[in-house]
């Protein structure tokens, strides 16, 4: 997300593309006057949201352009949401890839997936609430932070595994976590020697793949077209923390 400023007035103006300004007003309480424009500085063109955190992405813009820290986007995001890990807001904050363990953030070496959209969007707040109901949660949670220390050495394995155990888990809280999409994504990935696993909650938006070399991927990715599951271009970015005022995302003054 990229946040516009436009200095002048006498108060206060936040103006998004859907009109939905519930994560940024709060982020803005106490900036200076202005007109605060935030837009998709490199939009997608889908049928539905493909599930990128643009949410946390405007709310940690907007904390940046009001000159606060942006790690107050984590409790404004919370507390408008009423749930969600933090984990896209730490993203959109520091920017390239990172390990997550509560709320801190470790940098790991880019390894940039293939993003494909499933052909449907999701909501992740009830399935939220179905997981958080998991009785046997600590083992899961055990299980994923191995997975998560092996991924830099062996990312297709534990793309692979981290699906399987994220599936199990749905099973057992009653999530509708994978969709024809997402398993014809993950599909295709196997048929061309890589993994793919939905991101995030499940139920739709999008999946992240890894290939064993650009061949394999550039052929995944066609396969991927031809079956109506469009791949999406990508890019690791820095976030607020690297570029907090500049021409980049997220803010541009």
């Amino acid at each position: 997300m990229r946040c516009t400023v436009r200095p002048g007035g006498t108060r206060v103006v936040a103006t998004t593309p859907d009109g939905d300004t519930r994560f940024v007003a709060p982020a803005l309480a106490g900036a200076p006057p202005a007109t605060y424009a935030f837009d998709d500085w490199n939009p997608v063109d889908l049928p539905g949201k493909p599930g990128f955190g643009g949410s946390a992405a405007a709310c940690v813009a907007a904390c940046v352009a009001a000159g606060r820290p942006a790690a107050d986007a984590l409790a404004i995001h919370h507390q408008v949401q009423g749930s969600g890990s933090g984990i896209d807001v730490l993203a959109s904050i520091h920017g390239g890839m990172g390990r997550v363990a509560g709320r801190r953030w470790t940098p790991l070496a880019p390894h940039g997936p293939t993003v494909v959209y499933s052909g449907q969007s999701a909501r992740t707040g009830p399935r939220l609430q179905r997981y958080l109901a998991l009785s046997d949660r600590q083992r899961f949670l055990d299980e994923s932070a191995t997975l998560t220390a092996a991924f830099v050495d062996d990312p297709i394995r534990v793309t692979a595994a981290a699906g399987a155990l994220l599936a199990a888990m749905a099973r057992a809280a009653g999530i509708a976590y994978t969709t024809p999409g997402l398993a014809r994504i993950a599909a295709l990935a196997r048929d061309h020697g890589g993994a793919a696993k939905p991101s995030g909650a499940g139920g739709g938006d999008c999946a992240v793949a890894y290939l064993p070399d650009p061949a394999a991927d550039a052929a995944f990715q066609a396969a991927c077209a031809a079956a109506g599951l469009p791949p999406i271009a990508v890019a690791v970015a820095p976030g607020a923390a690297a570029s907090p005022v500049s021409g980049q995302p997220p803010v541009q003054r």
